[in-house]
């Protein structure tokens, strides 16, 4: 298993069969059931306080029951980033596929293919933010390959705004600033309000590219 020297990336074809060897989620849609549940329920308590008794409660089952899906807490919570990380992936890959090359317009394709992630898997992406040191170290590595995959796919829309003079300073300094803008709208986006997930990603995106003609 080899990284990028410049950023410590694993590289493509590595990070899907590091993934595909160490799934930890499996097909059955019960199983899926009860990890949007958990995610839930560790959204409104926290993974610390919550309970084995009260996640079988929330998923209407008894506390025996869950170990037949789950070996324990701990894998739930790695099911839980792991299914919302894998969506992401998939989001993000669709939005590059279907958009042109231009890099602001990738640009743009990925902060709004982030932002449906958020507002349509919420839970498990608040859960990652939030809760992912609490992961066992075997799980952490293991999901560090998902999460490396898509900050790569930011990295190389970066990479092309930073090239074409779109946008100027560090790679990962803007790749910080830039999904813990996006990260945080978690927090205070209303979907009911008057401006719409694609707007927030366009003032994003408008914001980091204006004044870059005035930077040396």
């Amino acid at each position: 298993m080899t990284r990028c020297r410049c950023c410590g990336l694993l590289q493509g074809n590595q990070a899907s069969a590091s993934v595909n060897d160490m799934n930890v989620m499996n097909a059955s849609p019960r199983r899926k059931e009860l990890t949007r549940l958990a995610a839930q329920l560790f959204v409104q308590e926290g993974f610390d306080r919550t309970t084995v008794r009260m996640l079988a409660q929330e998923m209407g089952i008894k506390s025996g029951s869950l170990f037949h899906h789950f070996k324990d807490k701990q894998e739930i919570l790695a099911a839980v980033i792991e299914e919302g990380t894998q969506n992401a992936l998939v989001i993000a890959r669709r939005a590059l596929d279907n958009c042109t090359a231009h890099p602001e317009v990738r640009l743009r394709a990925m902060a709004r293919a982030h932002l449906e992630t958020l507002f349509t898997d919420r839970n498990a992406h608040v859960v990652a933010l939030f809760e992912w040191r609490r992961l066992a170290p075997d799980a952490s590595a293991h999901l560090s390959h998902l999460r490396d995959a898509y900050e790569a796919l930011w990295l190389e829309v970066i990479d092309d705004a930073l090239a074409a003079g779109l946008i100027h300073g560090d790679r990962f300094l803007v790749s910080r600033f830039i999904l813990g803008a996006l990260n945080w709208t978690v927090r205070w986006y209303d979907p009911d309000g008057p401006r719409t997930p694609d707007d927030l990603a366009d003032e994003l995106v408008a914001m980091i590219m204006a004044g870059q003609g005035t930077q040396a």
